[in-house]
């Protein structure tokens, strides 16, 4: 496993994004895009890439999206770890088997046409954690 991103929540991806270009020189990724929507979790994300791993801006598109409400209880910070998987099926049902608690049963689609699925924050120690499984 290797980390795949580090999730950050923000109100506005482009005014989050000037300390990451402008002060570490990062730049975002995915072919000079500068985000990608996420319909189905009502977000908008950019990522940026930072040695093998990313960070991955966070807004909201919805005033009911998950990051929505994350942003009312805690303001702006670190969302969520995400680490790479080969098999997420696989993984999850490890998860499932030790006792964990999932938040998803069954991996969604994520950005970048990944396959993602959370782990309750109740099981890691406080965090919560991706799995994300690249797309073939």
């Amino acid at each position: 496993m290797k980390i795949d991103h580090i999730g950050i929540a923000t109100r506005g991806i482009q005014d989050a994004a000037k300390f990451y270009r402008d002060v570490l020189g990062l730049e975002v990724s995915e072919d000079g895009a500068e985000t990608e929507e996420v319909a189905e979790q009502k977000v908008r994300v950019a990522m940026l890439p930072i040695g093998e791993s990313r960070i991955e801006l966070i807004e909201p598109t919805s005033e009911d999206s998950p990051i929505s409400r994350f942003l009312e209880k805690r303001g702006p910070g670190i969302h969520h770890i995400a680490v790479r998987v080969d098999d997420i099926r696989a993984a999850l049902a490890n998860l499932r088997d030790k006792g964990a608690r999932l938040i998803d049963e069954e991996p969604r689609q994520g950005a970048g046409g990944c396959l993602v699925a959370f782990v309750h924050p109740s099981s890691t120690g406080g965090v919560l954690l991706e799995l994300v499984q690249k797309a073939s």
